[in-house]
Protein backbone atom coordinates (compact mmCIF):
# COMPACT_ATOMS: atom_id res chain seq x y z
CA UNK A 1 0.00 0.00 0.00
CA UNK A 2 1.30 3.63 -0.55
CA UNK A 3 0.20 6.81 1.34
CA UNK A 4 -1.17 9.63 -0.90
CA UNK A 5 -2.38 12.84 0.08
CA UNK A 6 -5.59 13.88 -1.01
CA UNK A 7 -8.03 17.15 -0.70
CA UNK A 8 -10.68 17.51 2.31
CA UNK A 9 -13.79 17.58 0.37
CA UNK A 10 -12.18 14.09 -1.36
CA UNK A 11 -11.36 12.38 1.92
CA UNK A 12 -15.18 13.47 2.95
CA UNK A 13 -16.39 12.18 0.36
CA UNK A 14 -14.66 8.71 0.29
CA UNK A 15 -15.30 8.85 4.08
CA UNK A 16 -19.22 9.45 3.87
CA UNK A 17 -19.18 6.08 1.10
CA UNK A 18 -18.71 3.86 3.88
CA UNK A 19 -20.63 0.74 3.82
CA UNK A 20 -18.82 -1.27 6.70
CA UNK A 21 -17.10 -0.48 9.92
CA UNK A 22 -13.39 -1.03 9.21
CA UNK A 23 -13.75 -0.53 5.65
CA UNK A 24 -10.51 1.00 4.19
CA UNK A 25 -10.09 3.60 1.45
CA UNK A 26 -8.74 1.21 -0.84
CA UNK A 27 -11.90 -0.96 -0.40
CA UNK A 28 -13.91 2.26 -0.83
CA UNK A 29 -12.39 3.18 -3.98
CA UNK A 30 -12.80 -0.47 -5.10
CA UNK A 31 -16.38 -0.11 -4.69
CA UNK A 32 -17.19 3.03 -6.28
CA UNK A 33 -14.77 2.59 -9.05
CA UNK A 34 -16.28 -0.41 -9.70
CA UNK A 35 -13.00 -2.54 -8.94
CA UNK A 36 -12.97 -6.27 -8.04
CA UNK A 37 -12.41 -6.06 -4.69
CA UNK A 38 -9.07 -7.79 -3.14
CA UNK A 39 -8.86 -10.99 -1.03
CA UNK A 40 -6.09 -10.61 1.92
CA UNK A 41 -4.88 -14.08 0.76
CA UNK A 42 -4.05 -11.65 -2.20
CA UNK A 43 -1.73 -9.34 -0.89
CA UNK A 44 1.50 -9.46 -1.94
CA UNK A 45 4.29 -10.67 0.45
CA UNK A 46 7.00 -8.53 -1.35
CA UNK A 47 5.19 -4.79 -0.51
CA UNK A 48 6.54 -2.91 2.23
CA UNK A 49 4.38 -2.36 5.09
CA UNK A 50 2.42 1.29 4.63
CA UNK A 51 2.75 3.77 7.41
CA UNK A 52 0.00 4.52 9.02
CA UNK A 53 -2.65 6.54 7.66
CA UNK A 54 -4.43 9.57 10.16
CA UNK A 55 -7.66 8.22 8.89
CA UNK A 56 -10.87 8.31 11.29
CA UNK A 57 -12.67 4.86 11.81
CA UNK A 58 -15.15 4.23 9.22
CA UNK A 59 -18.81 3.42 10.39
CA UNK A 60 -21.96 1.88 9.15
CA UNK A 61 -23.95 3.97 6.68
CA UNK A 62 -27.34 4.36 7.58
CA UNK A 63 -29.38 7.35 6.54
CA UNK A 64 -32.54 8.16 8.54
CA UNK A 65 -32.27 5.60 10.81
CA UNK A 66 -34.49 5.45 13.68
CA UNK A 67 -33.22 6.27 17.22
CA UNK A 68 -34.27 2.93 18.26
CA UNK A 69 -31.98 1.21 15.34
CA UNK A 70 -29.30 -0.61 17.32
CA UNK A 71 -25.92 1.01 16.43
CA UNK A 72 -22.77 -0.85 15.97
CA UNK A 73 -19.95 -0.78 17.90
CA UNK A 74 -17.40 0.97 16.94
CA UNK A 75 -13.85 -1.26 16.52
CA UNK A 76 -10.85 0.48 16.81
CA UNK A 77 -7.73 0.53 18.72
CA UNK A 78 -7.70 3.90 20.78
CA UNK A 79 -10.88 5.40 22.59
CA UNK A 80 -10.14 8.54 20.78
CA UNK A 81 -10.44 6.13 17.62
CA UNK A 82 -14.04 4.61 19.04
CA UNK A 83 -15.07 8.24 20.06
CA UNK A 84 -14.85 9.92 16.81
CA UNK A 85 -16.40 6.39 15.07
CA UNK A 86 -19.23 6.94 17.43
CA UNK A 87 -19.68 10.07 16.86
CA UNK A 88 -19.18 10.16 12.70
CA UNK A 89 -21.81 7.12 12.92
CA UNK A 90 -24.79 9.59 14.64
CA UNK A 91 -23.84 12.02 11.94
CA UNK A 92 -24.60 9.20 9.30
CA UNK A 93 -27.63 8.63 10.97
CA UNK A 94 -29.00 11.65 11.60
CA UNK A 95 -27.56 14.10 9.02
CA UNK A 96 -29.09 17.38 9.97
CA UNK A 97 -30.81 17.05 12.69
CA UNK A 98 -26.42 16.30 14.48
CA UNK A 99 -26.17 20.04 14.76
CA UNK A 100 -27.85 19.75 17.95
CA UNK A 101 -24.52 18.76 19.13
CA UNK A 102 -23.09 22.51 18.80
CA UNK A 103 -25.42 23.17 22.32
CA UNK A 104 -23.64 20.44 24.23
CA UNK A 105 -20.73 22.39 26.11
CA UNK A 106 -19.13 21.57 29.65
CA UNK A 107 -19.40 24.13 32.15
CA UNK A 108 -16.40 26.08 31.02
CA UNK A 109 -15.59 24.31 28.01
CA UNK A 110 -16.70 24.01 24.08
CA UNK A 111 -17.08 20.68 23.24
CA UNK A 112 -18.33 20.73 19.55
CA UNK A 113 -17.17 23.69 16.42
CA UNK A 114 -17.41 23.32 13.00
CA UNK A 115 -13.45 24.68 13.06
CA UNK A 116 -10.68 23.26 14.70
CA UNK A 117 -9.72 27.03 14.92
CA UNK A 118 -12.97 27.90 17.07
CA UNK A 119 -12.03 24.56 19.04
CA UNK A 120 -8.23 25.94 20.00
CA UNK A 121 -9.28 29.09 20.92
CA UNK A 122 -12.14 28.15 23.46
CA UNK A 123 -9.72 26.57 25.46
CA UNK A 124 -6.18 24.82 25.98
CA UNK A 125 -4.86 21.52 24.71
CA UNK A 126 -8.19 20.69 23.00
CA UNK A 127 -6.33 18.58 20.24
CA UNK A 128 -9.51 18.84 17.87
CA UNK A 129 -10.33 15.93 15.10
CA UNK A 130 -12.56 16.40 12.74
CA UNK A 131 -15.90 14.48 12.91
CA UNK A 132 -15.32 12.18 9.86
CA UNK A 133 -17.70 13.04 6.59
CA UNK A 134 -19.30 15.94 8.66
CA UNK A 135 -18.47 19.06 8.72
CA UNK A 136 -18.29 19.36 12.60
CA UNK A 137 -15.04 19.10 15.14
CA UNK A 138 -14.59 18.01 18.20
CA UNK A 139 -12.46 17.84 21.12
CA UNK A 140 -10.35 15.19 21.85
CA UNK A 141 -8.44 15.51 25.45
CA UNK A 142 -10.92 14.08 27.34
CA UNK A 143 -10.65 10.88 29.69
CA UNK A 144 -12.35 8.04 28.48
CA UNK A 145 -15.16 8.20 30.49
CA UNK A 146 -16.16 12.23 29.34
CA UNK A 147 -15.70 10.94 26.07
CA UNK A 148 -18.56 8.72 27.04
CA UNK A 149 -20.67 11.33 28.95
CA UNK A 150 -20.67 13.36 25.32
CA UNK A 151 -21.79 10.37 23.29
CA UNK A 152 -24.30 9.44 25.95
CA UNK A 153 -25.77 13.32 25.44
CA UNK A 154 -25.16 13.22 21.74
CA UNK A 155 -27.22 10.46 21.82
CA UNK A 156 -29.37 11.90 24.25
CA UNK A 157 -30.22 14.78 22.26
CA UNK A 158 -30.78 12.83 18.65
CA UNK A 159 -33.57 10.79 20.92
CA UNK A 160 -32.00 7.13 22.19
CA UNK A 161 -33.45 5.64 24.75
CA UNK A 162 -31.27 5.01 27.82
CA UNK A 163 -31.02 1.60 27.11
CA UNK A 164 -29.55 2.01 23.65
CA UNK A 165 -26.88 4.93 24.96
CA UNK A 166 -25.70 3.23 27.77
CA UNK A 167 -25.03 0.08 25.75
CA UNK A 168 -23.75 1.84 22.87
CA UNK A 169 -21.08 4.34 25.29
CA UNK A 170 -19.98 1.03 26.67
CA UNK A 171 -17.97 0.39 23.61
CA UNK A 172 -15.73 3.46 23.88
Amino acid sequence: MKTIEVDDDLYHYIASNTQNIGENASEILRRLLGFAPIEAAQVSEEAPAAEPTPAAPAAATTAAAAPKAPLTPIDANSAVGRFIGSLTELYQRHGDAFKVVLNIRGRDRLYFATSSDALNQAGKSTNPKAITGSPYWVVTNNNTEKKRAIVAQVMAELGYDEEAVSHFVEKI
